[in-house]
């Protein structure tokens, strides 16, 4: 039995479909361990100070993360070690890996210990308002310094079987990683507490790592520690990964902040901080993300091929159906938040005020969802073209503005009774504590909608591309978002009498009613408006369906 299981997970899968089914199939069943795994933060915690020294203390990491993530991805090093494959075969490609695995190890290794040594004295100055925990911060803050190092190690891996077309072995590595965390909330922080916490962290992350562990051992393409070095190669890949590991590290540095300015607010509202942004993430990661790779190939395709026309279709593509999916998408979660939170958080400690800050907080984070959605687009395009500085330079300017509005906001805010009582009444918490935290989500969102402006502008040169005409699909979205919403509404106050709100099934049904209602208004109104974008998606759709027949019978192959 365990060998079958051995063998599936290292089974080899060829072929594009195939590929595409494991990766969307596992991608789902993260994300389900993620929903659950962040059920029981809320469930066990609650929004309250024991989650928010837990968050608080992934921001050190997941910012070296993303910085040392960037010079490890599959994306940049993988067009490297086909080079060197294509010229002197598979070893010459475990070479290539080799050196970068021995850079990261050193670098890292020296940058953490630093850091871990240094965090009695950084981490007071940001995230002042934990003092009174700061022990236990500077202790969780530490341990997680090992998430990193082990997640770098898989990404690393993770070029080796991509390569070697072990699709299940590489999509499995997230949903150890979320297992990992749920055993530490269940088995760890009972005995440990808090450290067992994210020693739950830490376990998943070295299951991330370990899982692919093997498979390289015994691959061509096996790394290991060398103090040979090809330097024009590694400024190669320093070069083009540099200026996106500091644009990707932006965002990064902002929620830093934003999050040492929740501490010295109420008790819970990093965690609701936390919560709605996790939340928010997940229609950016379908629609934003999805849209962004899927042209990332075909842009630099076309720009290579100095075809400046096809370039600018393709884009133009990519940005009319993000602007078609997350504009009403922004309308129904705003609508539906409550639900929404309820049902994927509300248990336990997570009780109904909780429920309602965090609805309110998800439904500001929401309104950046095109912004950003639009800017991973445009980032990828610019990255197409080579031109890695100009995303990191808006980026740069735009984060300033935000954490700059973050500072006023908050002064403004406290200050002045009638914005509290004004927030309070239009969000529905008038007993509730904690609203100061909205106003550093609207400093982010204003900060995305700064970020966008720009982006635009200077593509609008860069390019030579002219976005008037998604102004019309604009103006069909908007009117399809105000119907699909008001329809979601509707159906709220329709059936709110017949449903037991005060149970998990009740709102489950009646948020499920109010989105499908919603949804089909939505649909309804772009047919009626011609809207171009859904004739495509239903001949894309129309035109696979007719494509897996042919190719159904290559499974019994693999």
């Amino acid at each position: 039995m365990v060998k079958r299981v051995f063998d599936f997970v290292y089974k080899e899968v060829r072929g594009l479909h195939q590929a595409a089914f494991v990766l969307a199939l596992f991608a789902f069943g993260s994300q389900v361990l993620a929903v659950v795994r962040d059920r029981l933060l809320a469930h066990s915690f609650g929004a309250g100070t024991e989650l928010d020294l837990y968050y608080a203390a992934f921001r050190i990491p997941d910012l070296l993360y993303v910085l040392f993530a960037s010079v490890l991805s599959v994306y940049v090093l993988l067009p490297f070690v086909n080079r060197f494959t294509a010229k002197d075969g598979p070893k010459a490609g475990g070479r290539v890996l080799s050196q970068v695995f021995s850079l990261f190890l050193i670098i890292y290794a020296s940058v953490a210990l630093v850091l871990m040594f240094a965090a009695p004295v950084y981490l007071p100055m940001l995230f002042p308002g934990l003092a009174e925990d700061m022990s236990t911060l500077v202790l969780l803050a530490q341990i997680l310094l090992l998430q990193p190092f082990l997640l770098g190690l898989s990404s690393l891996c993770g070029v080796v079987t991509q390569m070697s077309q072990r699709f299940i072995l590489y999509a499995i590595s997230p949903l150890l990683y979320n297992i990992g965390i749920i055993v530490g909330i269940i088995f760890f922080y009972p005995i440990f507490g808090l450290p067992g916490l994210v020693v739950g962290v830490v376990l998943g992350a070295l299951g991330h790592f370990g899982v692919q562990l093997p498979f390289v051992f015994r691959s061509d393409y096996k790394f290991s520690l060398t103090s040979s070095f090809d330097w024009p190669l590694i400024k190669e890949v320093l070069f083009v990964s540099v200026p996106r590991a500091f644009t990707l590290s932006v965002s990064q540095l902002v929620l830093l902040v934003l999050v040492g300015m929740a501490t010295v607010m109420t008790a819970g509202s990093v965690s609701v901080f936390q919560f709605a942004y996790n939340l928010q993430s997940v229609p950016l990661a379908i629609i934003g993300m999805s849209y962004s790779v899927a042209a990332f190939p075909t842009l630099s395709i076309l720009y290579a091929q100095k075809d400046q026309q096809g370039f600018n279709v393709q884009l133009l593509t990519a940005l009319r159906h993000i602007i078609f999916w997350s504009v009403p998408i922004i309308g129904l979660v705003i609508v539906l938040r409550a639900q929404i939170v309820r049902v994927l958080l509300g248990s336990g400690a997570f009780d109904w005020g909780d429920t309602r800050l965090t609805a309110a907080v998800l439904a500001v984070f929401i309104l950046s969802l095109t912004a950003e959605s639009i800017l991973l687009l445009l980032t990828r395009a610019f990255y197409a073209c080579g031109r890695t500085f100009i995303p990191l330079w808006i980026a740069a300017t735009s984060a300033a503005v935000a954490i700059f509005l973050a500072g006023v906001f908050r002064e403004v805010y406290r200050t002045h009774s009638v914005i509290q009582d004004t927030v309070a009444r239009w969000l529905r918490l008038e007993d509730v504590t904690g609203t100061e935290i909205l106003v550093l989500i609207a400093a982010f969102v204003i900060g995305q909608l700064l970020q966008l402006s720009l982006m635009i502008f200077v593509s609008r040169n860069v390019f030579v591309i002219r976005y008037r005409s998604l102004l019309v699909l604009f103006t069909q979205a908007l009117i399809a978002t105000l119907a699909g919403a008001g329809a979601a509404y509707g159906t709220l106050s329709f059936i709110v009498n017949g449903i037991n709100q005060e149970t998990f099934v009740g709102i489950l049904l009646q948020g499920a009613a109010a989105g499908i209602v919603g949804l089909g208004v939505v649909v309804f109104v772009y047919w009626f408006l011609k809207a171009p974008e859904l004739g495509e998606l239903y001949r894309s759709f129309r035109g696979k369906l007719q494509k897996s027949a042919v190719v159904a019978p290559q499974s019994d192959t693999l």
